[in-house]
């Protein structure tokens, strides 16, 4: 869904000081990392924009929405809760590409005049997405010889791991 900032600037210039937009998101999934995630819930992402001179906007956005993921030990389905607020001012230059008054970096989800609402969540989602995502920080994971998932039980596997550099005096005392 794209939104059009020269009429947004258009009505808030006819006395308007802050325009609201409420946009549900039109993406089914998102894709990150070379993974697919589908969302459980997303709810419309509100937007207020406000005039500050001519040629930059203060841009509130909030939402809510949750991604099934799967856990990166044990492999089981993981709901991801995201609640994105954004509140920035967004510069718009002749050209139509914004960047905020924070960084000169060009937002990838402003050009032409248009803010890209599948984009910016997309972007946000990047920004809060976790390195590694577990189902719980005590994850046990699953067992490397037989793969059950050990926060289920004990598999009965033995998974000692031997030092190779030790083969010699393992091989002298193997009583040890």
């Amino acid at each position: 869904m794209r939104i059009s900032l020269s009429e947004i600037l258009a009505v808030i210039n006819n006395g308007n000081s802050v325009k609201e937009i409420s946009v549900l998101p039109e993406m089914e999934a998102f894709e990150y990392d070379g993974r697919e995630y589908g969302f459980i819930s997303k709810e419309p992402v509100a937007i207020k924009l406000g005039k500050v001179s001519s040629r930059s906007l203060h841009f509130n956005a909030r939402t809510h929405c949750v991604l099934l993921a799967e856990c990166s030990r044990c492999l089981e389905p993981v709901e991801l809760p995201f609640d994105i607020n954004t509140d920035c001012e967004l510069i718009v230059d002749e050209n139509g590409c914004a960047s905020t008054r924070d960084d000169d970096e060009k937002l990838s989800y402003v050009e032409g005049y248009e803010l890209d609402v599948d984009g910016f969540l997309k972007e946000e989602l990047m920004i809060g997405f976790p390195l590694q995502v577990l189902c719980s920080e005590e994850c046990r994971g699953l067992c490397p010889k037989c793969g059950a998932n050990l926060n289920r039980g004990e598999c009965g596997c033995d998974r000692t791991v031997s030092d190779p550099r030790m083969s010699i005096i393992r091989d002298l005392f193997p009583d040890l």
